[in-house]
């Protein structure tokens, strides 16, 4: 019974993300005619900062997030630490919390050094585009990266119930 909850469960988070996916391909699209239109109105410097944003946007946020990720899961592991854990496995599990911490705080500053560069890249936009086009771009990018939370959160939980699905299967003789 517990079995077929996990598998239910499971079976709506990969319909979720088949959603989710689908609204990032859209988004995709809309991101492909936004550049376009940047490319036609901006100076050629000022479309390489806006396509470097768009592109570090993605990839400091995917390092947050993982990084996020990974940390709570050896938080976990530390959490459930007893008296019979031994000695190398406390010390590993404790150096890899402070070597996650200190990479998570790095890329918080790489998230601030992107949000200036944000505000930078809307000052620029703002001289070319029309207001709607404007609210557009400012669309574009909260919905890329509630997109991109939404899509790394699915995933942990995906392989958090995959896990317990193959546990379960494995307790069972």
């Amino acid at each position: 019974e517990l079995m077929a909850s996990v598998r239910c469960k499971l079976q709506a988070l990969w319909e979720e993300r088949e959603l989710v996916l689908s609204e990032a391909r859209e988004c995709a699209e809309r991101g492909e005619e936004l550049e376009a239109t940047v490319r036609d109105l901006c100076k050629p410097n000022e479309f390489e900062r806006y396509m470097m944003f768009i592109g570090d946007l993605e990839k400091v946020l995917s390092l947050l997030l993982c990084l996020s990720s990974r940390l709570a899961r050896v938080h976990n592991a530390m959490s459930r630490m007893d008296g019979s854990t031994d000695a190398e496995e406390k010390q590993s599990l404790n150096e890899r919390h402070k070597l996650l911490s200190r990479q998570r705080e790095d890329a918080k500053d790489l998230k601030e050094n992107l949000d200036r560069r944000e505000r930078v890249v809307s000052g620029i936009l703002a001289k070319y585009l029309t207001e709607q086009q404007l609210q557009d771009y400012q669309n574009f990018v909260q919905v890329k990266t509630s997109l991109l939370i939404e899509q790394k959160d699915l995933e942990e939980q995906i392989k958090f119930f995959e896990e317990q699905l193959e546990n379960l299967e494995q307790s069972i003789p």
